[in-house]
């Protein structure tokens, strides 16, 4: 079972920035892809951006521009850098990471979320 582990939230101004690291850990694994998704309250889960092994990445139209994703694969990492944010970007972000144990047996890990408060 692979575990993630966000971290980097927090309370910053329209405008600021964040820098938000989920680290997967467990035995014996191989990451696929990760990504990053996030709720906002009374609204559904959605995806904000995804990162490839080698590295290409796709973005939600709402934060093209503003946020980057980027990965180390050697620590088995995963960041986004979000700039120039917005009151509207608000919500709990959620790491996720696909991949497959030594065994084959394929996973879809979550990670426990990062709240995100973005002050107008």
């Amino acid at each position: 079972q692979v575990q993630l582990v966000e971290s980097g939230g927090g309370l910053v101004q329209a405008g600021g920035s964040l820098r938000l690291s989920c680290a997967a850990s467990g035995r014996r694994f191989v990451l696929g892809v990760m990504g990053w998704y996030r709720q906002a309250p009374g609204k559904q889960r959605e995806l904000v951006a995804q990162v490839s092994t080698g590295g290409s990445a796709n973005y939600a139209d709402s934060v093209k521009a503003r946020f980057t994703i980027s990965r180390d694969n050697a620590r088995n990492t995963v960041y986004l850098q979000l700039n120039s944010l917005k009151p509207e970007d608000t919500a709990v972000y959620y790491c996720n990471a696909q991949g497959y144990s030594y065994g084959g047996l394929s996973f879809d890990s979550w990670g426990q979320g990062t709240q995100v408060t973005v002050s107008s």
